[in-house]
């Protein structure tokens, strides 16, 4: 297939150019002006439209949470236990939820989802596309992260429950990182001894990727306060990390931009529901991006509908974040968020042919993509 003479946005340059690209087997093969079509190749007629990399969400709860069911179909948090990281995301996912369907018309293509905050750890998240009858198809990199959470979540889920205060939250933690660690060195000492080796955790085991620095933490932190706590205990031992939902960014930009830790930042379309987002601002992306900082524009769907993620970057722009960043933070720098740049995120060749078309600016409300392409195939 080709896609002829679109006016190309590919993420990595930052002006578009028209030329064609060609697709073979799920993967674009080649991007150049007038690429002459073989026999029976089919020909999409993209002149006088603007082609897209499909977008990317690097957090949300995508199938997790089930649209207009209520507690029946939420599936993405266990209220049960502050410390679960044995749980996974996939085995909650249902493809069939209809926020799937939306979000792909509304041209995100690829989604991180996995459990909620309401716990220290909640289990890990996965990468899919948004296309099939089965997470296991759709499945683009499992894991990718494993999450945990900071503020107001834990303490008031558990705050009868041994878990009131923000150095509880910080403190079981840490524990749980002591004892994974402990139990890694003696499943190492044991050198595949079955007599010596430690007695199975499903909890500490489910943490080996992340002290091994397999897999981040993925950690929810909206107050500036907990976003520092995030990057302490990431330093004490010594684990990747990416920070989630940063409300509070923008007050310690400068800092931020010397760590160096990717930046997810949203969900802003919502009310101030808590003390932790009073000071949530559509400044944030602009002042971390401007600072240096690796930004993503997040939906935390379904906080806010999937679909919308073009959107949020385009009241983003409008409030200081350059178009160009605009793009990247719904592409190729989520893409790298969650670990899978080398497939998605951007219009190259050897990526994914994961692909947009719109007829007007997709950042304007209420803009759809007239054709979505997933891994070559048109799926609107």
């Amino acid at each position: 297939m080709i896609i002829q003479k679109g006016r190309i946005h590919d993420a990595v340059n930052e002006q578009p150019y028209v030329a064609d690209v060609r697709v073979l087997d799920g993967k674009i093969v080649e991007i150049a002006a007038d690429i002459t079509p073989k026999e029976n190749e089919v020909v999409f007629d993209a002149a006088g439209k603007d082609v897209y990399p499909g977008f990317v969400d690097a957090h949300s709860h995508l199938g997790l949470d089930g649209y207009g069911i209520g507690f029946e179909g939420a599936d993405y948090n266990e209220m049960n236990d502050i410390i679960s990281p044995q749980l996974r995301g996939i085995d909650s996912f249902n493809p069939f939820d209809p926020t799937v369907e939306m979000a792909r018309n509304g041209g995100v293509t690829t989604v991180a989802t996995g459990p909620g905050s309401a716990n220290v750890l909640g289990g890990t998240f996965f990468a899919v596309k948004t296309v099939g009858k089965s997470v296991d198809e759709m499945i683009l990199k499992n894991p990718i992260a494993m999450k945990c959470a900071f503020g107001e979540n834990p303490k008031r889920v558990y705050k009868d429950k041994g878990n009131f205060a923000r150095m509880s939250t910080a403190a079981k933690l840490r524990e749980m990182l002591y004892k994974a660690k402990e139990y890694m060195e003696k499943k190492e000492a044991a050198n595949g001894d079955v007599f010596k080796k430690p007695a199975f955790d499903a909890k500490l085991e489910a943490l080996i990727p992340v002290l091994k620095k397999e897999i981040p933490l993925k950690a929810h932190a909206h107050q500036a306060n907990d976003i520092l706590t995030s990057i302490r205990i990431a330093k004490e031992f010594d684990l990747n990390l990416t920070l989630e939902h940063v409300t509070e960014g923008h007050l310690i930009a400068d800092i931020l931009a010397k760590e160096n830790y990717p930046c997810a930042v949203g969900p802003t379309l919502t009310h101030a529901s808590k003390f932790e987002l009073q000071n949530k601002s559509w400044e944030t992306p602009a002042i971390l991006a401007n600072a240096g900082c690796t930004v993503s524009i997040i939906t935390d769907a379904p906080v806010i509908p999937q679909q919308h993620l073009a959107m949020c970057a385009g009241i983003a722009m409008h409030n200081g974040l350059k178009p160009f960043d605009a793009l990247k933070a719904i592409t190729i720098n989520p893409a790298k968020h969650i670990g899978v740049a080398d497939r998605v995120g951007s219009l190259e060749v050897g990526k994914d042919a994961d692909i947009n078309i719109f007829e007007e600016c997709p950042f304007n409300a209420g803009a759809e993509p007239v054709a979505v392409f997933i891994n070559g195939n048109k799926v609107k």
